[in-house]
This record gives structure tokens, sequence and C-alpha cells, in this order.
């Protein structure tokens, strides 16, 4: 018995590995793609698109959400004045204060 649960401790460990370095290999190809992703989001989009998510869906809301955030950085940094002049209204939905496209 103690044989059985070392082969499977072994193989655990090994696959392990085999994850992290997919992982550091794919984080590579994200830095030499320019990417932004971190480690942490890079991760998330791949159990993602593992759990079968469109990776072209998931890249097109990843650059929205980068656009959106840049509205709101550059509303917090000026006024919503010039949010409304280049197309993005503020609202109240309850939650907190959201930007959208208009």
């Amino acid at each position: 018995m103690a044989s059985s649960s070392g082969a499977g401790s072994a193989a655990a460990a090994a696959n392990l590995n085999a994850v992290r370095e997919t992982m550091d290999i794919l984080l590579e190809i994200s830095r030499i793609l320019n990417t932004g992703l971190d480690m942490e989001t890079l991760s998330i989009c791949v159990r993602l698109c593992e759990q079968g998510i469109n990776p072209e869906a998931l890249s097109s809301v990843i650059k929205e959400l980068r656009k959106a955030t840049e509205a709101l950085k550059l509303c917090n940094k000026h006024n919503l004045q010039l949010c409304r002049l280049v197309g993005w209204h503020h609202q109240l939905d309850g939650h907190g204060f959201g930007l959208l496209k208009i």
C-alpha cells in the first residue's frame, strides 16, 4: 500500500511541475507578445479557456475592460465633462459609479 501512495504522490508532483512549467512558458510568450497580463490574470484566462470560453471573445472582453479602465482614469483625472465629450457618460446603478459607452 505504501508504494502505491508514493507513486500517486510522485505522479501528482510531476503533474504540478508540468503545470508550472507550462504556465511559465505561457507567461514568457505573453511577455514577448506584450499582452500586459500578469501570472494571475494569465492563469485565470487559461482556466476560462479550458472550461470552453472562446479565446477571441475573452481577448475582446479584456481589451474593452482596459479601454473602460483608461476612460475611468481619464475621467477621474479631469472631469466628467471631458468624458461626455469623448462619448462616455456616467451611471449610478446602485452598486457605485459606472461608465457606459454611448
